[in-house]
């Protein structure tokens, strides 16, 4: 802690500069024999071969079939998002235009392979692809075709993601009211499908009433998943970054229910973040994507699964904690390696003895090809195969664990009843952790075989389908999990190890999770948990230094304490049962500082005082709010009270309001009660925005709606809303600024004219007009003299393709996209008084300067 901090080395400091060893000569490849030429990735590894050959992942016969394929690129793969307005069109052009066209089409040979639906995907929503890039700038349909991918993908209407990967969430079986927690959800792809399935299965209603929260460990990985989810226009998701094994568990003291059944109900607060489905994709070696990632092959040990095997179980822990009774939990890496899989799945069944049972799902997805889960490997390490953990024991490998292996058993000598394993946890022969095991004879030389019905989990290998590797086991949560004892305090009085302190606490967070009653014979329960309270108190306030000390099992405020176990180390105890904080008050703030400084308990970080993350705070400026529902007319049945949020403390200065759904505003009710556990870096779906252009300064409501908050809010508005023929809507499509009088329908013209200055809203006309969420509708600005569009240039184009493609289909074929109300430049290029529209466009392009940040 003290001392002095030495300076940073600095380039001065060096009497010669550096070799550069990333810049070399041009021609030093190529005249230097021992440095050949740049060659591709090498797809052979012999650790890989003779490792896996061991495990029999596949039979020996299958074995050059599968390597072949391992090889080979991965096609490309994508998904139609389901809730896209335009997921019929999309759907009909790849079938009818694309796949017809390319199999039509003899490329080289007839060797093209055209772009197909995937089997097992429901509706014909998920596609896949195999062309090279060779292939797509040879061929005009392809390059279309590439095109139309690239423009689809970035407006959110189609989704890149790998086949295999999209299989996880589809065994959780989720539905419309469902509270899904992503553990470890960065890069976003499957968070994006989840949310897919939980607002499609919600058939047209104003918002599901379920959720998402999309969790992971790094920051910047969370930024990605932010911007991956930000394309779905979502006001059902929170994005959180923590520790997915320590991911807090937000239980209030008020009001607590046995039954977790009520505590989702949207009648009433919760009081403890639980979940009907969690998705434990965590991390791994990832050699199941070596045919998207050969570096793979050049990096692959053996030993990179056994250090990733504790972290996993850990997590894997944690989500079925935090999930309900009855609920289910898909476990799942992109690794081959049956440490990493069969051997988590074991452990953790063998935690949580009758509590948690694995799934049969032999049933659902009948076309997706499956191979049944392993129940004998080996592991190795350091070149040694060991066949069970007690030759690991009689080689002294220090990083290798029981649960590493088929059987679990750790073959301990009966006499030391708390052994240390060397991954940190203690061994309890009479743990509940491993229930009937009996000491084998440690000259007991045969394989281990697992004894749990570990066929039940899914392997996908990639010859089966032409797809990458992947593992799949579905969990069903049958019953509260075990009441862990305490391996530490209660033996030895203390805590010896950060390690043993962080599982001693997840251990009584998983307890408290589940709503187990305390024990009402002596107490002791509760005891434990005022000692692991302490103990996270002392180690965010000694810095880590709690070794050894022993740690007092009296308390006197067990009731309140029973839910304020702290699983960050950043985080103490939670507020006292006083109250939640306000959400923009200062003086609470001040006042947890002077009772910090005056030596009281320390209490939970208010939410701005994440570092690097702005605060999640309630929008209640009435005066801000009625502005708005009085110029857009917004009726009184749209849920506006405590929907609203704000990043910014400073209410005068709020330039974004964001909206969210019943089930995240519960949250973060309950989170606020809890003392703002949750570490939010991103919450609910952008409504409004301030216009800060000069116009906008001077507009009745100087808040325009956003075009990600319009499809929701659309059909409650009754002011500034127009209907524009379709030649008109198309102008303003291409043209971004028109005048009032240019427009080809004057009465149109005449209308926008009369228009409040400010945001309105312009709809398609169409024969059935009707204002709602499916209804194709764009924000503009309607200035002094003219209307502007304010959406991307990106989003006008396609909605133009998308306009033309469906017009053209109405009329059978028999007009061409020109003549659908495209404007003839010859024509159309000025308006009535012979201004060139492309001078319209200034206004427009300097409100749209102002919503760069967005």
């Amino acid at each position: 802690m003290g001392g002095r901090r030495g300076s940073r080395t600095q380039r001065k400091h060096f009497k010669q500069s550096r070799e550069n060893v990333w810049k070399r000569p041009k021609t030093e490849s190529s005249s230097d024999p021992n440095n050949p030429a740049w060659q591709p990735f090498a797809t052979q590894n012999p650790s890989f071969d003779e490792y896996y050959k061991e495990q029999r992942i596949v039979s020996p016969e299958e074995w050059d079939a599968f390597m072949e394929m391992l090889r080979k690129p991965l096609p490309a793969a994508f998904r139609i998002n389901a809730t896209s307005q335009f997921c019929e069109d999309i759907r009909s052009q790849l079938a009818n235009d694309f796949m017809k066209s390319l199999q039509a089409e003899a490329i080289e040979g007839g060797d093209l392979e055209p772009i197909k639906p995937l089997p097992w995907y429901p509706d014909n929503l998920a596609w896949q692809s195999n062309f090279s890039r060779m292939q797509l700038r040879k061929n005009q349909t392809l390059e279309r075709f590439h095109e139309f991918l690239k423009l689809e993908t970035e407006i959110g209407n189609i989704s890149r993601q790998e086949a295999v990967s999209m299989v996880p969430p589809l065994f959780l079986d989720v539905r419309p009211d469902h509270f899904v927690l992503d553990v470890c959800a960065a890069p976003g792809s499957k968070t994006f499908q989840l949310l897919e399935i939980i607002y499609h299965s919600a058939k047209g209603r104003f918002l599901p009433d379920g959720m998402v929260l999309a969790n992971d460990l790094d920051v910047q990985r969370c930024n990605l998943l932010i911007h991956q989810t930000k394309r779905m226009c979502t006001a059902n998701l929170i994005v959180t970054n923590h520790e997915g094994q320590h991911f807090p568990g937000c239980r209030s003291h008020k009001n607590i229910s046995n039954g977790s059944e009520t505590t989702n109900n949207l009648e009433q607060s919760i009081t403890q973040l639980l979940f009907d489905r969690v998705l434990c994709d965590v991390p791994c070696s990832g050699d199941g994507t070596l045919r998207k990632a050969p570096d793979i092959w050049r990096k692959w040990n053996g030993g990179m699964g056994n250090g990733l095997h504790c972290l996993q179980i850990h997590i894997a822990m944690r989500g079925l904690s935090l999930l309900k009774v009855g609920g289910r939990m898909v476990y799942s890496t992109c690794s081959m390696n049956p440490v990493e899989n069969e051997a988590v799945v074991a452990e953790i069944l063998r935690r949580c003895g009758g509590s948690v049972e694995l799934v049969d799902v032999s049933n659902e997805l009948p076309q997706l090809i499956r191979r049944p889960g392993l129940t004998k490997w080996k592991v190795r390490d350091k070149g040694v195969w060991l066949p069970s953990y007690k030759d690991a024991r009689k080689l002294q490998r220090n990083g290798i664990v029981p649960s590493m292996f088929p059987s679990g058993k750790n073959y301990a000598d009966l006499t030391n009843n708390n052994q240390k394993s060397e991954n940190g946890e203690s061994v309890n022969a009479e743990d509940v952790v491993q229930p009937d095991d009996t000491i084998s004879s440690i000259d007991d030389l045969e394989e281990e075989v697992s004894d749990l019905p570990l066929q039940r989990c899914m392997r996908i290998v990639p010859h089966d389908q032409n797809t990458g590797a992947f593992f799949i086991a579905v969990l069903h949560k049958v019953s509260h999990l075990p009441a862990i004892p305490d391996k530490s305090a209660t033996s030895q009085g203390k805590l010896s190890t950060r390690s043993e302190l962080y599982e001693n606490l997840s251990d009584q967070a998983t307890e408290e999770i589940n709503g187990l009653e305390v024990s009402s014979v002596d107490g002791a329960d509760e005891k434990i948990l005022e000692v692991a309270s302490k103990a996270e108190e002392n180690i965010s306030e000694m810095a880590l230094e709690a070794a050894d000390e022993k740690i007092s099992e009296e308390t006197s405020e067990v009731d309140e304490k029973i839910s304020e176990v702290a699983l960050e180390a950043d985080l103490v105890d939670d507020e006292p049962a006083g109250g939640a904080p306000e959400s923009n008050s200062s003086e609470a703030a001040d006042k947890k500082t002077d009772s910090a400084k005056t030596g009281e308990k320390r209490k939970l970080q208010i939410q701005s005082k994440w570092k690097g993350v702005d605060p999640v705070l309630f929008f209640q400026d009435e005066t801000i709010i009625n502005s708005i529902k009085t110029f857009y007319g917004i009726d009184e049945s749209f849920p506006f009270t405590g929907h609203l949020v704000t990043r910014n403390k400073d209410a005068n200065h709020v330039k974004r309001i964001y909206y969210v759904s019943k089930s995240v505003k519960d949250v973060l009710d309950l989170n606020f009660r809890v003392g703002q556990q949750l570490k939010i870096t991103s919450v609910g779906l952008k409504m409004f925005e301030r216009q800060s252009s000069r116009e906008g300064s001077s507009a009745p409501c100087s808040f325009r709606i956003s075009s990600e908050g319009l499809p929701v809010i659309l059909p409650y508005i009754t002011k500034q809303i127009l209907y524009a023929s379709p030649a008109d809507f198309k102008h303003l499509l291409q043209y971004k600024s028109i005048k009032f009088a240019d427009f080809v329908d004057a009465d149109f013209g005449q209308k926008a004219a009369d228009l409040m200055l400010g945001c309105c809203v312009i709809i398609l006309r169409e024969d059935h007009i009707q204002a709602d969420a499916l209804a194709i509708a764009i924000g503009c600005w309607k200035g002094r003299s003219s209307l502007s569009v304010m959406v991307t240039a990106m989003d006008c184009q396609e909605l133009l393709e998308r306009l033309s493609a469906r017009m053209e289909t109405e009329k059978n074929g028999t007009l061409a996209p020109e003549s659908l109300g495209v404007l003839d430049k010859k024509q159309d290029m000025s308006g009535e008084n012979g201004t060139p529209l492309e001078d319209h466009n200034v206004e427009a392009m300097k409100i749209q300067d102002t919503n760069a940040s967005e």
